[in-house]
């Protein structure tokens, strides 16, 4: 039996496997709204057999972008057309999952495919960033965040809610909070981006504020029955930066604070990470996490090949496996990965039965 293709819960949540479609930035909205590009990108991965389908980075404010063509959710406006692809999720079998992000002080950005250089004035089309403290992502690249005062950090809290209760009102079932890959949460967690010397930086307990402030307020309006992730930068790979044993610090306090999944990814805080990426790479952190902290957690990273992902979950080094370019290659991943492993399952298409 293919443990990957054993359904499992959280919470109330069923997955039908322990595939997932990670978040992956289309910048194909205009002022943050889903349109046909979202509703078909994101549909023919449910179609595909993913057992778990999470939308890209969304933004709970528009200053939180990371480019002009991010998708949002920082008003209720939004809500009809993601709506529209939640419900097509949803009736082909897959989760639907959103994943709420602020991009701090990695804002204002061109798309990749316009250079994607910063965005130093309105009449580029940019805006003014944010983050724990006043120090760019890239030296010298002319995008300065401002530090954030006490109200405003407050005033982010009520956004990251508000955006889950507008996914939840378009029907997507799992929310995960972005925290990972140097935005702005990830910022306040690392010391290489947070100087702060007030209760919001400087100890662990202090860097951590934030997040634990984002967990609670998205926890008290997310139902009790559905399930709620966070997705995290397990190391920043640089020598007093971020490191694992952090993060399974980390974990642990989230569990309490009710994330059920943790999704382990890595660097993204500073451009000058030696980062030995290769297959698997990462999941060393899923297992850490899963061991460290005693919460579910999810693979991510350069996983490619079916036998691998199998591995990882029927080994118990994750409980999931998220893929992101292997989902963009193959939409229908998992049906292949299924015949590969000789596993039968039932949600193959009945439009497209006769091609399988």
């Amino acid at each position: 039996m293919a443990t990957l293709f054993e359904s499992t819960a959280l919470r109330d949540v069923t997955f039908r496997n322990r595939i997932g479609v990670s978040p992956m930035c289309q910048y194909s909205s205009k002022d943050g709204f889903a349109n046909s590009w979202h509703h078909v990108h994101l549909g023919s991965r449910a179609i595909g057999g993913a057992g778990l389908v999470m939308t890209e980075a969304t933004a709970v404010e528009a200053r939180g972008r990371i480019s002009p063509g991010d998708l949002g959710v920082w008003k209720d406006a939004h809500v009809e057309e993601l709506r529209k692809a939640a419900t097509f999720i949803e009736e082909h079998g897959a989760v639907a999952g959103m994943q709420l992000a602020h991009a701090g002080r990695k804002a204002s950005h061109a798309e990749p495919w316009n250079g994607g250089k910063p965005l130093l004035s309105a009449q580029d089309g940019g805006w003014a960033v944010v983050g724990p403290s006043a120090i760019p992502f890239q030296a010298g690249s002319g995008l300065v965040p401002q530090a954030l005062e006490k109200s405003e950090i407050a005033d982010i809290v009520k956004a990251f809610a508000e955006g889950a209760k507008r996914a939840l009102d378009a029907g997507f079932r799992l929310v995960e909070i972005h925290a990972a890959h140097g935005y702005l949460l990830h910022q306040f967690l690392s010391p290489l981006s947070n100087h702060r010397e007030d209760e919001y930086g400087g100890s662990f307990g202090s860097r951590v504020r934030f997040v634990l402030e984002v967990i609670a307020a998205v926890r008290k309006v997310w139902p009790d029955h559905l399930p709620l992730a966070m997705r995290v930068s397990s190391t920043d790979w640089v020598e007093g930066g971020w490191t694992l044993e952090d993060t399974v610090s980390l974990a642990r306090f989230a569990k309490e604070a009710g994330v059920d999944l943790i999704d382990c990814s890595s660097g993204g805080n500073v451009p000058d990470a030696k980062i030995p990426a290769g297959p698997r790479y990462q999941v060393p952190f899923a297992e850490g996490v899963r061991q460290g902290a005693g919460v579910a957690s999810a693979a991510v990273g350069m996983i490619t090949e079916p036998e691998d992902a199998e591995d990882i979950v029927a080994s118990g080094k994750a409980d999931f496996v998220f893929l992101a370019r292997a989902m963009l290659r193959d939409p229908y991943w998992p049906l292949h990965a299924a015949k590969k492993l000789e596993k039968k399952v039932d949600y193959t298409p009945r439009q497209y039965g006769r091609a399988l």
